[in-house]
């Protein structure tokens, strides 16, 4: 790759100590952490018992900080699992980004809805969608898949479960958000713009040093989408996709050009097949080219095999993805076209 389009980050470094960095992140996550009761997780057994090098990687500039959250949760003992919450939650907690989580803009209705799945090396998968006044839709996702017989929990039932969770409710609907709808509700026409409207989602993907794989999304969706609209961020083989003996794969975009193709399924598969990670993110973006008019939308992927090695392809030039490994993180151009 070119090291021109490369943005490098070290933890601890001189650069993270004078932008506050660092501490920003640490205060984020811990608030993050402590916004709502979490049940230790079962610990999981390593596959083979051997000790490797953990590696994190998530979809656009907001993945920085996800990682470097991620990475707090391994250092603390924390499998690919955890680091994979704990990176969605300091994402999730953030009033400034209007694509996930707290902030995100509403439909076209003024409710902001969220969706988001989990996934880990052994199949096992939970997933939410159509939810409101949860901040931390990812957490509730993996309660989904640890603590029911299911796998998706819908709108109120979702919320239902939240509250016997101890989830607190929360309105989701900053004043800017609010602000950004009522500007948007003068004219009430919905013209996306490719890498602004459409990267509403943070995918992560992690394997931690026991060989394990894990996956998640999280998103608010599409910005003034009709109400009860829901995209692929939330569906298992389209948005996210995980198998423990091959890599993982999570898409970013369009939600609607994903699912018709169940992308990250797709990528995974690809991989599975003997293709490296970028060899199969091609192929899937390639699949929606062949398949429809690509020139008004924006569909990105990044994948992760079972031996670190990572790949991502976009439809159109600006999507990015974070890369942290032995604590350094890199924000990288992906490649297009």
């Amino acid at each position: 790759m070119d090291k021109g389009r490369r943005t490098f980050l070290k933890q601890g470094s001189a650069l993270l100590a004078a932008l506050g960095v660092g501490t920003w992140v640490q205060a984020r996550w811990d608030h993050a952490w402590s916004a709502v009761p979490v049940n230790p997780p079962a610990p999981m057994a390593p596959l083979d018992g051997r000790t490797g090098r953990p590696v994190m990687v998530s979809t656009w500039s907001h993945g920085v900080e996800a990682n470097q959250a991620g990475w707090i949760a391994w250092e603390r003992g924390g499998s690919a699992l955890d680091m994979i919450e704990a990176g969605a939650r300091v994402v999730e907690s953030d009033p400034t980004g209007q694509s996930v989580g707290l902030g995100g803009l509403p439909d076209r209705d003024g409710h902001v809805t969220l969706d988001a799945c989990v996934m880990d090396h052994t199949g096992n998968a939970g997933s939410v969608c159509f939810v409101q006044n949860v901040e931390h839709p990812l957490s509730l996702a993996r309660r989904v898949m640890e603590d029911t017989p299911h796998v998706m929990l819908a709108g109120a039932g979702a919320e239902q479960f939240a509250r016997a969770c101890g989830f607190p409710e929360r309105d989701l609907l900053t004043p800017a958000s609010r602000e950004a709808w009522e500007r948007w509700r003068a004219e009430a026409r919905y013209a996306p713009v490719i890498n602004i409207e459409n990267h509403d989602t943070i995918g992560l993907l992690a394997l931690d040093d026991q060989g394990r794989l894990a996956g998640g999304c999280t998103t608010s969706g599409l910005a003034y989408k009709m109400h009860g609209r829901v995209g692929d961020s939330p569906i298992i083989g389209a948005g996210l996709f995980v198998d423990g003996d091959v890599g993982a794969a999570t898409a970013t975009g369009l939600g609607e050009a994903v699912m018709r193709t169940v992308g990250s399924f797709l990528v995974v598969e690809w991989m599975r097949q003997g293709a490296s990670p970028q060899a199969a993110c091609e192929e899937a973006v390639h699949r929606i080219q062949k398949k429809m008019q690509t020139s008004d939308l924006q569909v990105g992927y990044l994948a992760l095999n079972r031996e670190g090695a990572t790949g991502a392809h976009a439809i159109h030039p600006g999507f990015n993805f974070a890369q942290t490994r032995e604590g350094s993180t890199e924000l990288t151009d992906a490649t297009h076209g």
